[in-house]
């Protein structure tokens, strides 16, 4: 496996650091109580693939915690165990998918876009090659520290010309978008939970996954939340907290980071007088707020006001996820409360 088996350092009699192990690196991002679903995107893809025969599956090492495990027992003439050696995956994933194949390469988000970024560039990228790249551990789902946290995955990957991104929120999105991003012509990178996924976007009324599609979860009179991957979830739970004190939070899902859906976003801003909020599980350099902030500016869209909620643009801690999330603020508890404080 592509990871240390602890990062943390020896305990001195003057400071103990929590001991990691494995089950922390690949911590469920689940609240207590909430339902999950596990290993979607395993199941999804075996679900696919009988359907499909041009499909194949390959990993560098990492089968088990990219829930592929399933599509290798299922299929083992079409799975492909590369080793720990992501440049040669995305480089045998194009060769396949000149052949006629459909690879789907899972791996680490560390390990995907900064071991391998010129081999998908160059390889991939350049000759609108089929090849749908997953991976797993994007930005602070994971208890290691930077060299574990993928928090610049989006802003590396959304430089690629013709790569299409997405950042799916829940156990639902990635079961709807693994059939819609095998069917889409060209290269993909998805942002992969895996393991117990929450399951919360089939609580939304007639939801269903559109790639290249933003979705107004809720409407809110006071604040409109811009969102992807699992700060779409927070961003609900939020919504539920402030309704509490008569704050009124509308929710825009961008589960397709690219293309951005542009018109969705400059309708939910334009003409609602209301403070706007992009929160994303990402560094703010870069990655969707960045992105929303753009497209408001080359629009001519002026919200009341606008915040960025993501990661900041620094080496982030090793440790428990909770404790991390409320430290870096895309918790439930801290999201909320800057929130309020914006709003003041």
């Amino acid at each position: 496996m592509n990871a240390p088996v602890n990062t943390a350092v020896p305990a001195t009699t003057a400071t103990k650091k929590p001991r990691l192990t494995t089950s922390a690196m690949i911590a469920s991002i689940a609240s207590e109580g909430q339902r999950t679903t596990a290993a979607p995107f395993g199941k999804a893809l075996v679900d696919l693939a009988a359907q499909r025969p041009e499909i194949v599956g390959l990993t560098a090492d990492l089968a088990k915690y990219t829930d592929l495990h399933l599509f290798a027992q299922a299929y083992p003439d079409r799975f492909y165990q590369m080793g720990m050696a992501e440049q040669l995956l995305m480089g045998a994933a194009g060769g396949m998918a000149k052949e006629g194949l459909v690879p789907f390469a899972t791996t680490y988000a560390v390990f995907g876009t900064r071991r391998a970024y010129d081999f998908i560039h160059q390889v991939i990228a350049e000759e609108h090659l089929n090849v749908k790249i997953c991976c797993a551990l994007p930005g602070l789902t994971t208890g290691y520290g930077p060299s574990h946290q993928a928090t610049e995955d989006l802003a590396m990957m959304r430089g690629i010309p013709g790569l299409t991104i997405v950042d799916p929120c829940d156990a639902l999105d990635i079961e709807q978008a693994v059939p819609q991003i095998a069917a889409h012509k060209g290269p993909v990178y998805m942002r992969l939970l895996r393991g117990q996924v929450p399951r919360v976007l089939d609580e939304i009324e007639g939801y269903t996954f559109e790639l290249g599609k933003a979705k107004l979860l809720r409407d809110g009179a006071d604040v409109l939340v811009i969102s992807s991957g699992l700060l779409t979830m927070r961003a609900l739970e939020v919504a539920q907290d402030l309704a509490t004190d008569n704050i009124g939070v509308a929710v825009l899902h961008c589960p397709t980071i690219k293309p951005l859906d542009e018109a969705a976003i400059v309708e939910a801003v334009r003409y609602q007088h209301r403070l706007v909020v992009v929160a994303e599980n990402h560094s703010v350099i870069g990655g969707l707020g960045e992105a929303v902030a753009s497209t408001l500016l080359r629009h001519r869209v002026q919200p009341a006001g606008f915040q960025l909620a993501g990661l900041p643009d620094a080496f982030l801690d090793a440790g428990a996820l909770p404790t991390l999330h409320d430290r870096y603020g895309i918790s439930r508890e801290v999201l909320g409360t800057r929130i309020k404080t914006w709003l003041r």
